[in-house]
């Protein structure tokens, strides 16, 4: 397949740029930004053994994006137990998340910077049968590398929002000749095939299905930790800060000291979006006066904790399960928002800040029906909180939430369709095809 002007500039550069990419590795191990125990891996350098057998590999940006295909790769496995599975990401965040939740069937690794030396020494490695783009997450080298190496590649969960198509007319040719190396997409809008299209993309390879968060399983939890952590609370009410970011947790706060003048007992659970701010917000919580308790240290709340810290990761299924009202962060500050439906799934009313951009659709759904409340302010989010508390009021935008959380499975079926539809059949099922039929875009 032929290449515009555009990707052969750039793919002479990254097959030159080892010693630029090294050094600014290197500048983001120094900023903390980088796994310094599994830098190698950015090098292309795998940490672990290719298993035997067929290989699936997923690549999904970072914590939303691989947190969406979960559901995905487990149900690929259950019914394809011959599969093993790559997952890469970017950043520590998402690494440390996939830790304790891919199914033992999966290994995790860095994506390598996408240079093309160190990406032909990841793709020998791994020799995948088949790669799995997520969203918007398109590397050139990357791709280009893959496909010469006539590795097949579906994109799933596409979205392409207004500015990065903006950005990509600008490179029509380098848009095209990058799009057209894709076998098939399954795109979450239309606006997104719309936009692929114009980019290149042909309409027969191209099917819009939803976003895939629709079909992902309920966050997990250890219901043992559940039934201790209420028990502690003695029949408290709970409102939830998750998913917060740096300037939400003061606003947080100051609503919840407003907020429980008029709720007795009420308890603040804090989920910041990166635990490892924690200390800081302790800090600052106990400047201003607060009783709080820490979850990383072990605690539980007493009688007297006002604000519950709970900076762990992989835990928000127990949070989300313990409140049944939850503000979702990344949503007063400019973020864009973060995926609504993992509350929704568990039974927790939702509360909102007008920055969910990058979930706009989700949340219009959900606004549709009632399922969610937005706020501006802090003195907005008071109201909110005190009017959401009230059970009848929590348990109908609950169960509205629940209903559209629930009504997308379809979308993970779709998908799971398409994935094995581009895999060879299982050896003792010799009836099943090993190409892509008509009704998934074919090649």
């Amino acid at each position: 397949m032929g290449h515009s002007l555009g990707l052969a500039l750039y793919l002479a550069f990254s097959e030159r740029a080892t010693g630029y990419a090294t050094r600014r590795l290197e500048e983001r191990k120094v900023q903390g930004k980088e796994d310094t125990s599994r830098i190698k891996e950015r090098l292309g350098a795998a940490s672990k053994s290719r298993p035997d057998g067929l290989l699936v590999w997923f690549h999904a940006a970072s914590v939303g994006e691989s947190l969406s295909i979960l559901e995905l790769v487990r149900r690929l496995g259950d019914q394809r137990p011959d599969l093993h599975f790559l997952i890469t990401t970017g950043t520590v965040t998402s690494a440390n998340l996939m830790a304790g939740r891919l199914p033992d069937s999966a290994v995790h690794q860095y994506v390598p910077v996408d240079i093309r030396p160190f990406v032909r020494q990841f793709l020998a490695h791994w020799k995948p049968d088949l790669a799995v783009w997520t969203e918007s997450e398109i590397w050139p080298a990357l791709m280009f590398e893959a496909d010469a190496a006539h590795i097949p590649m579906v994109l799933i969960n596409a979205r392409i929002s207004k500015t990065t198509n903006e950005g990509w007319r600008w490179f029509p040719g380098f848009a095209k000749s990058l799009l057209r190396r894709f076998s098939f997409v399954l795109a979450q809008d239309d606006v997104t095939a719309k936009n692929l299209h114009r980019l290149g993309l042909p309409r027969d390879r191209i099917e819009v299905t939803g976003t895939l968060k629709e079909g992902s399983a309920a966050l997990p939890h250890d219901e043992a930790e559940r039934t201790r952590f209420a028990n502690s609370l003695s029949g408290r009410p709970v409102w939830l800060a998750a998913s917060t970011h740096p300037g939400e947790e003061d606003i947080v706060a100051k609503a919840h000291r407003q907020a429980a003048r008029a709720a007795q007992r009420l308890l603040l659970i804090i989920a910041p979006r990166h635990p490892e701010r924690g200390p800081e917000i302790a800090r600052k919580l106990r400047a201003d006066g607060w009783d709080i308790a820490v979850r990383s240290k072990g605690e539980v709340p007493d009688a007297s904790t006002q604000i519950y810290l709970a900076d762990t990761l992989g835990e928000m299924g127990l949070w989300y399960r313990i409140a049944p009202v939850s503000f979702l962060g990344g949503s007063l500050v400019d973020i864009g928002g973060h995926n609504p439906f993992e509350p929704a799934a568990l039974g927790s009313a939702i509360i909102h800040g007008p920055h969910v951009h990058k979930v706009a659709d989700i949340y219009e759904r959900l606004a549709e029906v009632g399922a969610t409340v937005e706020v501006k302010t802090t003195d907005d989010l008071v109201k909110a909180v005190g009017r959401v508390l009230s059970p009848d009021k929590a348990a109908a935008m609950a169960h509205a939430a629940w209903e559209i959380s629930s009504s997308g499975a379809e979308v993970t079926d779709r998908a799971l369709e398409l994935l094995v539809s581009y895999l060879p059949a299982q050896p003792d099922q010799p009836d099943q095809l090993d190409q892509p039929t008509q009704s998934n875009g074919g090649q």
